[in-house]
């Protein structure tokens, strides 16, 4: 294959989003790969920690984290937990430097768009399931999120 070819695919493959392309041509495959094995292992990696996480706790070493569990759910206030419907990196602004989408104490109906999770390289708008005021926001922005975890309270 020519070597002008497999550029122009490289470029189409940068240019489109699409992760990998196989392409053959009689005997000839040539197969492009946005992300290697290299990419892969840092994502495997980083959801094991993510298990231990608790949403409300300060980062800090494994044994501190578990003693302060306890405190940081008495201190959560009362009401309706919204939680991460996907897997993905939580937003409270529509882009950097936007306004956030909610603060704490802010009246929301439902419906109502409370942060972006992106996943994928989509941003999913995730809404308010019922109305009322903004208790809590239990993760800080651009962080990781899973599936089922806590993101407000709606008191």
């Amino acid at each position: 294959m020519d070597l002008r070819k497999v550029k122009k695919l490289i470029d189409l493959v940068s240019e489109s989003g699409i992760a990998e392309l196989e392409i053959t041509e009689g005997e000839e495959t040539v197969r492009i790969s946005r992300y290697g094995q290299m990419q892969l292992q840092p994502m495997m990696y980083s959801q094991q920690p993510m298990h231990g996480f608790m949403p409300g706790s300060a980062p800090a070493p494994a044994p501190l984290a578990v003693e302060t569990a306890p405190a940081a759910e008495a201190a959560q206030p009362e009401g309706h937990i919204v939680k991460s419907p996907m897997v993905g990196t939580f937003y409270r602004a529509s882009a950097p430097g936007a306004k956030n989408f909610v603060e704490v104490g802010q009246s929301v109906n439902a419906g109502d768009t409370i942060c972006i999770i992106e996943a994928m390289k989509l941003l999913n708008e995730i809404e308010a399931d019922q109305s009322g005021v903004i208790k809590a926001i239990m993760i800080e922005n651009g962080q990781p999120v899973e599936y089922g975890e806590p993101l407000f309270i709606i008191g």
